[in-house]
């Protein structure tokens, strides 16, 4: 059994910088793609990255550019840079691996952007 445990969220103002980070409690492995959900008040989740197991990367067109996601196999962990914070990025931010029919969740880690 895996379990993810997102940090690094907090409150910033407008074009400041954060960096999430996902630790797997069990060994993720270098064969899980994982990526980074978010989810405002009163609206869905929304996928915002992911990185694969051969470490390409793609991103919702709203973060292009200002986020970016990446791995480190050695230390189960999966980190969200996120720089030039916009209001509209205040949300809980999620992290999930999936591989074959396994799929994991954390349980979210809140970032607000507001002066």
């Amino acid at each position: 059994q895996v379990q993810l445990v997102e940090s690094g969220g907090d409150w910033v103002q407008p074009g400041g910088s954060l960096r999430l980070s996902c630790a797997a409690s069990g060994s993720i492995g270098s064969s899980y793609n994982m990526a980074w959900y978010r989810q405002s008040p009163g609206k869905q989740r929304e996928w915002v990255a992911t990185i694969s197991s051969r470490s390409s990367t793609s991103y919702v067109d709203s973060v292009k550019g200002r986020f970016t996601i990446s791995r480190d196999n050695a230390k189960n962990t999966v980190y969200l840079q996120m720089n030039s914070l916009k209001p509209e990025d205040t949300a809980v931010y999620y992290c999930n691996g999936w591989y074959l029919s396994n799929n994991y969740w954390g349980k979210g880690t809140l970032v607000t952007v507001s002066s």
